[in-house]
């Protein structure tokens, strides 16, 4: 007779589910898609693009929010009925069938737990990505392209969309900066753990001298704005500079100036676009971008003035959050929560999720303290 009692451990687990599905509403859920979905059917629909775009994201994310609970009760009826399956048929397979979906269940739902810690106002948004290198030459603008590719295969493995809104290549190895936007519900709260300054130890592969070389790049993380209505931006306070696309090396993908580049003159915040067709394209998603970046700096300016007043004066926790290691002890060591990973080539091939999880889980405790 095989040992299969996995029914505390299912219970367990049902109730862990019933809880996030109370937490997230899904009777409030199933009501907005039937709304958005009566808008989305309306003839006139794209009569107004930019609206029409609005509603069909906002339908297309709480269906996935909906068909991942719907997907997870599935999953645990399933599992239910395998576990008698296989005790009844007295199935060795079937019964390592079911340990084996135990542990994934637990594993998914454990992340699913993780989400509902996301509740700032932004959380539930698509996010906007920017690294750049820092100190630290060839090695840091190749450090930059390393943790590009890892944020681009953790978005695969979840299956988000990304799109990549701009690049600038070094003369040398790797990229000097890159901007991408990874379009899925909860993108902002999820990668906004990620902000800070990401630091590399490793022996240069671009020095002949072996010597151990420590390179910087930093990561910023903004939320997808729909209007960013908030911040009104005088046209005298920026300047417009249009130039052709390129890829590495200088070697140009787009025969006409269609590539635009904002800056904004009171805070010399610079904003690239390349990745649209046309100019006015590109031009139009890096005010987005920038109209969000300003608003958000006008928060964090508010919000320090506040603390300052109050007496209270906190270091910011993004400055050095992550220490990689590629020498020696080969680790990955978050600073803030002390969650590592002894795996470096796992982690950079996009093994985020626990560094990820423990962030929010940080970050969640300080605002209760």
């Amino acid at each position: 007779m095989i040992d299969l009692d996995l029914g505390a451990d299912i219970a367990a687990l049902r109730s862990t589910f019933n809880d996030i599905r109370s937490v997230i509403g899904v009777e409030r859920l199933e009501a907005e898609i039937a709304d958005l979905s009566e808008k989305a059917g309306a003839q006139d629909l794209w009569d107004d693009p930019d609206a029409a775009q609005k509603v069909t994201s906002a339908l297309s994310h709480r269906q996935s929010e909906l068909a991942r609970i719907v997907g997870i009760e599935r999953r645990l009826d399933d599992l239910e009925v395998l576990v008698e399956m296989a005790i009844e048929g007295d199935d060795e397979q079937s019964a390592q069938e079911a340990r084996d979906e135990l542990a994934s269940l637990t594993k998914t739902l454990g992340e699913f737990e993780v989400q509902i810690l996301l509740d700032g106002e932004y959380d539930d948004r698509g996010a906007v990505v920017t690294i750049r290198s820092g100190a630290g030459g060839d090695d840091a603008t190749d450090f930059a392209e390393m943790l590009m590719r890892m944020y681009l295969r953790w978005a695969e493995r979840h299956k988000y969309p990304v799109k990549v809104l701009d690049t600038s290549y070094a003369e040398g190895a790797g990229i000097k900066s890159a901007t991408f936007e990874v379009d899925a519900p909860y993108a902002f709260g999820t990668l906004s753990v990620e902000a800070g300054t990401h630091r590399l130890a490793r022996i240069s592969p671009f020095g002949s001298a072996d010597k151990r070389q420590t390179s910087f790049a930093a990561v910023e993380v903004i939320p997808v704005m729909e209007e960013a209505t908030e911040v009104d931006i005088p046209e005298g306070d920026i300047r417009v500079d249009v130039f052709r696309s390129s890829g590495p090396g200088g070697q140009s993908v787009n025969t006409t100036d269609s590539a635009v580049r904002i800056t904004h003159i009171p805070t010399g915040i610079v904003v690239s676009m390349q990745n649209e067709k046309s100019q006015i394209q590109n031009r139009a998603v890096a005010m987005r971008v920038l109209q969000t970046r300003l608003m958000l700096l006008q928060r964090e300016e508010e919000a320090a003035k506040k603390k300052e007043l109050a007496g209270t004066i906190t270091a910011s926790w993004g400055d050095q959050m992550r220490s990689y290691f590629l020498y020696g002890q080969q680790l990955v060591k978050d600073l803030r929560t002390g969650y590592e990973s002894g795996n470096p080539a796992a982690v950079f091939d996009g093994d985020l999720d626990g560094f990820i999880a423990a962030g929010i889980r940080w970050r969640k405790s300080r605002v209760e303290d």
